[in-house]
């Protein structure tokens, strides 16, 4: 093990948070040492980001104590703040949106009064690992989602703290800014020695981290090094009590094998003044078909899927829903298709009971019983409960209720668990499925998470409006390999070590966790030259494998390519 990791740099004991009655951390422990990257994982309401707000010293601890670089939390809290960087769970909530980017970081630098020669040298560096220097000019409010994350960390980083305190730095951002994002903090452990203590809850960032906690109601459930967790989902969910995720979707067949194309888009434009929103679409979804849209943030996902349930006109091309052309039957298209948008859509002031009558006589549906839905979408003890009052992934499911009420043809679902916590979400999924194979209902489902795009019949990647690869998750990952090779993992304790040697000699190369990934044309000539690199300098290899390439790693082929195309 890298001798950096000897020294301990957060240390929390018996540490308890009472709101009122309510106890959001319940005594837990645990230990950071220094160059980790220590995230705690878990769904929204587990206590992560009490924790988070205790070590930054903006929450009072109510029992046990913390340490940071041996400061106590609860006495020393000014001195630690001087050693922190701390940035705020949120999009770039630490940002003020009508001032630029350059005027931003000016603030911060005023704000944690840097000296001119400190702050020009730390501005130099974070702008160009961050690659925002073309956007200084450039509003806040005008910044994609990743790019106001970027903008946060570099305003968090500027005295260049030895500690990095993350709130849930990625919820809300596409996958590509998430990787870009990844490479940041990576880039900084290595360089720097920074200590990271992040919170999400992307269970598929815990990979990415060197040690993971994953955290429930309060508690800590498990602590240990990610390689040595088989399937963290699947354990996460074991341990708070819930059933076993089935794989389903590869064993069964569509809606009575059925062929018929229920959506078509043909030639499908929208432009916005210039701007070219979605640009030549073409698509065809089957009768109880899931077909998932991906893409990053402004791919052009929503405007396609508000043109599919005619909230909007396409500027040019055809789309038809059951063999109805959209922008000129709307009224029949509404009756048959359920929409739930990405703003939340019910009445918080209601009940679910009272929601789900009012949608019911929305849509005008006639003997409304809607007891069969309820049960399939397990709401029945949430039913006189008011929505304000029910946990996130709760609502969506009464959302979902609400698009499922008068048994429509297709069902159009723009993001529907994004926030949601991963328990909450294979519950969602396999409602999904459940309409999909026994009732026959299509399903256009848009999402940023990759686990999410695995239970899809096909998926579409989209970029700058256009889709640029369409095909089953394994079509997709196989086609991966054609443009970015093969796939080889290594495990070694010295990854710090052996990352710094296989740089100069591998152009596709990433780090996950204490793994390493390495892409290649070639795998048994890598793989040897990995071996004989390892033996040269003396460095432990545990294992060197190829492995499948992760659907994460296909994506970010494809919309790589594609921008190529574009320049």
């Amino acid at each position: 093990m890298d001798k950096t990791l000897d020294h301990l740099v957060i240390k929390v004991e018996n540490l308890s948070k009472f709101y009122g009655n309510f106890e959001a951390v319940k005594n837990i422990s645990f230990e950071v040492k220094k160059g980790e990257v220590f995230g705690l994982i878990g769904p929204d309401g587990a206590g992560k980001t009490s924790v988070i707000q205790i070590l930054a010293g903006v929450a009072s601890l109510s029992s046990g104590e913390a340490f940071i670089n041996g400061l106590r939390v609860s006495k020393e809290t000014e001195k630690i703040k001087e050693i922190i960087g701390y940035m705020p769970q949120g999009l770039g909530v630490n940002l003020y949106d009508n001032l630029t980017v350059e005027e931003n970081i000016n603030f911060f630098k005023a704000l944690r009064l840097i000296p001119q020669h400190l702050f020009k040298k730390n501005r130099e560096l974070l702008l160009e690992i961050t690659k925002l220097s073309p956007f200084l000019k450039r509003p806040v409010k005008t910044l994609s989602g990743g790019m106001r994350q970027k903008l946060a960390l570099v305003c968090t980083l500027l005295h260049l703290p030895d500690i990095l305190l993350l709130d849930e730095p990625t919820t809300g951002v596409d996958p590509i800014s998430r990787q870009d994002f990844w490479k940041i903090i990576y880039n900084l452990v290595k360089e720097r020695e920074i200590t990271v203590l992040l919170t999400t809850s992307y269970m598929d960032e815990a990979e990415r981290c060197h040690k993971i906690a994953l955290m429930h109601e309060g508690k800590i459930l498990l602590e240990d090094y990610p390689e040595k967790v088989s399937n963290l989902e699947e354990v996460f969910i074991e341990r708070i009590g819930g059933k076993r995720w089935e794989e389903k979707r590869l064993k069964t067949p569509l809606f009575g094998g059925v062929e018929e194309s229920l959506v078509i888009c043909k030639e499908v434009s929208k432009f916005f003044g210039n701007f070219i929103a979605v640009d030549k679409v073409n698509l065809e979804v089957k009768k109880g078909e899931i077909l998932g849209l991906l893409g990053p943030n402004g791919a052009g996902k929503t405007t396609l899927i508000k043109m599919m349930c005619g909230l909007l006109e396409p500027s040019e091309g055809k789309i038809y829903v059951y063999r109805y052309e959209v922008h000129r039957e709307r009224a029949k298209i509404w009756e048959i298709i359920g929409y739930m948008s990405q703003k939340f859509s019910l009445y918080r002031d209601l009940t679910v009971a009272e929601n789900i009558k009012l949608y019911a006589g929305l849509y005008k549906v006639k003997n409304f019983n809607p007891k069969e839905l309820i049960e399939l979408l397990e709401l029945e003890e949430f039913e006189n409960r008011w929505v304000k009052d029910l946990p996130f992934g709760i609502r969506q499911r009464v959302a979902l209720a609400c698009a499922l009420l008068h048994n429509p043809k297709v069902v159009f679902l723009d993001e529907p668990t994004s926030g949601v916590d991963p328990v909450a979400r294979k519950i969602f999924w396999e409602i999904i499925y459940e309409i999909s194979r026994k009732k026959g209902i299509t399903v256009i489902v848009s999402t940023h998470y990759m686990d999410e795009a695995e239970n899809c019949d096909r998926i579409a990647f989209m970029n700058r409006g256009k889709i640029i690869a369409l095909g089953t998750p394994e079509e997709i990952k196989k086609n991966s390999e054609k443009i970015s090779g093969f796939l080889i993992e290594i495990k070694t304790s010295e990854y710090k070590k052996a990352f710094d040697l296989l740089l100069p000699n591998f152009t596709e190369i990433s780090v996950y966790g204490k793994r390493i990934f390495v892409r290649t044309f070639n795998l048994k000539d890598t793989e040897n030259q990995i071996k004989t690199l390892f033996d040269t300098y003396k460095l432990p290899l545990e294992e060197v494998r190829n492995i499948p390439v992760p659907l994460q790693e296909a994506f970010v082929d494809f919309i790589k390519r594609s921008e190529k195309d574009v320049f």
